[in-house]
């Protein structure tokens, strides 16, 4: 590897795990060698890419420009590797940001097959329910859920599925509080919300027919993830919007029960986000490929819960 190419690749490494130590453990170099690369690197350029305490290492503005510009090029000189190996041999690490509850129960179980196929492929999974800074995370690629456009015009971005919401509640919830039986009732109950980037809003929209109504809520209780919504829900706390894929088991074994079914939310839309770009590496492309598959199929696939019984 020449010099520029191994000074590049150390301070990707270093900057993506926020450790000197992890960078030389997985370049299979000595710590201090880490360390020396990324401060002939910055000699070189003549600025501070990194700000490093006992404790931590972040970037600089310089850096965070640089990290950017060495990651593309770095997955371009992958892509000419990849290239003339063959899709069949597809290694390195692919770092894969997606939303928890979604993640667990969609995105991870469609890997199987994928990984088993690649066995020298490694993938980094990151499970949050914030928005990222992607580029400064080190992420490649990410599974994101939402209801309309993108905000993040700058990435490449490609639509993977399409899944139902739905509104849901706890039996023992309903018991004590009645059902609505349309979406203006929901004004009148509890109403748990998800803070962040997917569902939180104060008002949803409902169609029925040609008619769309919007329902401003009353939130009982604000969660910044979706597994806690769903914990929330069961509990009785109150009525919470989901997608099927997320709520499948709990309607299924009658922990919770699907609302207002003659009314139909907007369907959340699932997006593969690429922060390289258009373009990104072979690899990316491949389990992006494999996902949008998989994702397609087990939401055709999924079998509502039986209707509720009166």
């Amino acid at each position: 590897m020449s010099d520029r190419w191994q000074e590049m690749t150390v301070f990707v490494r270093v900057a993506e795990g926020g450790s000197l130590s992890r960078a030389a453990r997985e370049l299979n170099l000595s710590q201090p060698s880490v360390s020396r690369i990324v401060g002939g690197l910055e000699a070189r350029l003549g600025t501070t890419l990194l700000l490093r305490t006992t404790r931590s290492i972040s970037l600089t503005e310089a850096g965070a420009l640089y990290l950017e510009r060495a990651r593309y090029l770095l997955a371009e000189m992958e892509e000419a590797e990849q290239a003339t190996r063959g899709v069949d041999s597809l290694h390195g690490v692919v770092r894969l940001a997606m939303p928890v509850l979604y993640g667990a129960r969609a995105v991870i179980p469609a890997l199987a097959p994928f990984l088993s196929r690649h066995p020298d492929l490694r993938v980094e999974i990151i499970m949050t329910d914030a928005r990222q800074n992607l580029v400064v995370d080190g992420v490649d690629v990410s599974i994101r859920l939402g209801v309309g456009p993108l905000d993040d015009s700058t990435f490449g971005a490609r639509k993977l599925a399409q899944v139902e919401r739905l509104v849901v509640a706890a039996p023992a919830y309903l018991s004590s509080r009645g059902e609505p039986a349309t979406p203006a009732e929901l004004a009148g109950h509890d109403c748990i919300i998800q803070q962040g980037v997917f569902f939180g809003r104060e008002s949803w929209r409902f169609a029925h027919g040609h008619t769309v109504t919007s329902v401003d809520l009353s939130a009982k209780l604000w969660i910044n993830s979706a597994p806690g919504v769903l914990a929330a829900a069961v509990a009785g706390l109150g009525v919470a919007l989901a997608t099927r894929v997320m709520a499948g088991e709990e309607l299924r074994s009658g922990q919770l029960v699907q609302l207002l079914g003659h009314y139909r939310l907007e369907p959340a839309e699932v997006y593969a986000v690429f922060p390289a770009g258009p373009k990104p590496s072979a690899k990316v492309r491949a389990i992006v490929d494999h996902l949008g598959a998989a994702l397609e199929r087990s939401g055709q696939a999924f079998s509502p819960a039986p209707p509720r019984q009166a």
